[in-house]
């Protein structure tokens, strides 16, 4: 039994960071139910790397954290509409959205109505901002909180100026409080019987993806500067070029520095580091980068990762994606897993999963990513109503 199971959770998010976290609750096992506006889904489903899937709403950027999810169109601007979703409130245990602004409230919706509705329901929010704040109603998107947060300006070199981090991980990471957030306040519901109301910030999430950097800070009054891929004052965190490709090196404390310059053939300077300040460290850091450099340069990436990490220095061949997901390590986790049902022809067979597996009840995909309303119908008879009420329903345009 995975953790979640007998979990019915109502998904209104649209996007990246809403449906990562809904996502995150269907592989433990909840009852997804993902519920579009007819004629206006998720506009996710448009985007991906495949065309023919994004003209027929199937696009492998929605499909990448939305399978394991029912799905259901409800027209909530219709009274029907919202008569269906009040029916589907009482039979919830968490109701997740991300709807701009106050829209979700004004369809009558918002937090206390639902509250009325079904008493001790997790009502979660996702904004860019929070609901509180000067800017509790200005739109975001990943790159613009990476913008807003700091983020931005931490990455990226001197000569670059800021640089977005690529992939977005503020997104994911918003997502990953909020499915942590609904988790702990069921928990809390089982031990008081109370529901909840959570509000969660794309601001907050980036500034906790940046803990550290926010407490130094805060103490200095002093903004981290860019440094690329060479920290500015240990020798041995820094990328390094070889024969065919760039080596990461995680030598971060005097011991994993020893070993690296160890392995280097410098026994003495090896030896000095053991004893050293970080102080010391820092005051050294270019003259053991050059040393550093010099020797790794005639040999393999691939070769030195072998040698460093059997020495216990902690180093990493640069790889791109596909090489990283061709590796044996990878293949022998949980974290990408096949999805039944899926077609060859509509997108990937296999999604990642989630970051962590237990010893039992893990996190695991049940059925692949929905189509648009595809069960609309399994629903809505799970609410006992007929086939003909439906097909009612679907001519007036309610779901």
């Amino acid at each position: 039994m995975k953790p979640l199971e007998g979990i019915r959770v109502l998904d209104l998010t649209h996007v990246l960071a809403g449906p990562f976290c809904t996502y995150q609750l269907a592989v433990l096992g909840a009852d997804v139910i993902k519920i579009e506006p007819p004629g206006n889904p998720d506009m996710t489903r448009e985007e991906g790397v495949i065309p023919q899937l994004n003209d027929a709403g199937y696009g492998t950027y929605f499909q990448a954290q939305n399978a394991g999810k029912r799905a259901i169109n409800l027209n909530l601007n219709d009274e029907a509409g919202r008569h269906i979703l009040r029916r589907l409130i009482e039979t919830a245990d968490v109701l997740v959205q991300n709807y701009a602004g106050d829209a979700l409230e004004e369809l009558g919706f918002g937090y206390d109505a639902v509250a009325a509705i079904k008493p001790d329901l997790i009502y979660c929010t996702l904004t860019g901002f929070g609901r509180t704040g000067p800017k509790a109603n200005h739109p975001a998107y990943d790159v613009v909180i990476q913008a807003f947060s700091g983020l931005m300006s931490a990455n990226g070199t001197p000569d670059t100026g800021p640089v977005r981090v690529g992939p977005p991980m503020v997104d994911y990471g918003t997502g990953a409080q909020a499915a942590l957030a609904i988790s702990a306040a069921l928990l809390q519901r089982q031990k008081t019987g109370k529901g909840q109301r959570i509000d969660v910030s794309m601001l907050d999430a980036a500034l906790m993806l940046m803990s550290a950097h926010v407490t130094d800070t805060l103490t200095t009054g002093s903004p981290p500067q860019p440094h690329g891929n060479n920290h500015p004052h240990y020798a041995g965190y820094r990328t390094f070029e070889t024969a065919d490709g760039l080596l990461m090196i995680g030598a971060w404390t005097n011991r994993q520095l020893s070993r690296l310059l160890e392995a280097r053939g410098d026994p003495e300077r090896a030896a000095q580091v053991l004893q050293a300040s970080r102080a010391g460290i820092g005051d050294m850091a270019a003259d053991d980068a050059d040393l550093i450099s010099h020797h790794l340069k005639p040999g393999s990436a691939e070769q030195w990762e072998t040698l460093l990490n059997e020495a216990r220095v902690p180093a990493a061949r640069v790889r791109t994606l596909d090489e990283a997901l061709d590796h044996e390590q990878v293949a022998s986790r949980r974290v990408i897993q096949q999805a039944g049902g899926v077609r060859t022809d509509q997108g990937p067979a296999a999604f990642p999963v989630a970051a962590f597996s237990y010893d039992h009840g893990s996190p695991d995909l049940q059925r692949p990513p929905p189509h648009v309303g595809e069960h609309t119908e399994e629903v809505l008879a799970e609410l006992g109503l007929s086939g003909t009420e439906v097909d009612a329903l679907r001519n007036a345009g309610s779901v």
